[in-house]
């Protein structure tokens, strides 16, 4: 009985190819869950991060500005997907929303419109995807985590498409009537006087590193992979 214990010990450790670099076999599992756990939690962390980024530059009034200039005595201005910022005469900044709240259809141009329900779709798909990330924190390793990783991947992947998709398309927008009275002869991807702002230049950061998130939701499950065996050090 004994003898036959130690052949299948030996048999084990053959396959693991733990005999040969004189590890022992309880080194590789705990070394495994513990190296893919560490890439989920970076998913998780970095998912939940860009949420964050993108939502705020998506309520951020700085995507299109024009600062202050003294010659032509013309006031620095903004302008974002839902607000507009301008500089009153008692020089404070003040923001106002397109037509109010709820009043989508006074947004100045459609192509801001189609913008604006292009990243918010992008957004909340980013958001729902960031949940399921951290759902699969808690779950055992197996064919529900697998999938629900896989499925968090696809809607990253879709988010990143949707969300680029609307900054792509908000630059059509410069040629508004809104905008030419601020900006002077802007045009389609031409703002004119004013400059691309930081919250435009933040959504696209944000929708470039949204880009790596299904990379990382393909190695976020916990699973017991066979890794590489390191040497024991003597």
């Amino acid at each position: 009985m004994h003898s036959l214990l130690y052949r299948e010990k030996k048999e084990e450790e053959a396959r693991f190819g733990v005999g040969d670099l004189g590890l022992s076999p309880g080194f590789l599992l705990p070394h495994a869950a513990r190296m893919f756990s560490c890439v989920g939690c970076f998913w998780v962390l970095l998912s939940s991060a860009l949420v964050a980024v993108c939502s705020f530059s998506f309520i951020s009034p700085a995507w299109i500005v024009r600062d202050h200039v003294k010659n032509n005595n013309k006031d620095s201005v903004s302008f974002g997907l839902l607000w507009h910022c301008s500089e009153s005469l008692d020089h404070m900044y003040r923001c106002y929303t397109f037509g109010g709240l709820g009043k989508f259809a006074e947004i100045p141009s459609s192509s801001w419109q189609t913008s604006a329900v292009l990243c918010s779709g992008g957004c909340a798909l980013l958001a729902v995807s960031s949940l399921l990330a951290i759902i699969t924190i808690f779950l055992p390793s197996g064919g529900c985590e697998r999938r629900i990783c896989t499925l968090a991947g696809y809607m990253q992947m879709a988010a990143v498409f949707i969300m680029g998709s609307g900054l792509l398309v908000y630059p059509f927008g410069l040629n508004s009537t809104l905008v030419r009275s601020f900006c002077g002869n802007s045009d389609i991807y031409y703002a004119g006087e004013c400059q691309i702002g930081w919250g435009y230049m933040l959504a696209i950061v944000g929708v470039m590193l949204t880009l790596f998130l299904p990379f990382f939701a393909k190695y976020a499950p916990k699973e017991q992979l066979s890794p590489t065996p390191l040497p024991t050090l003597l």
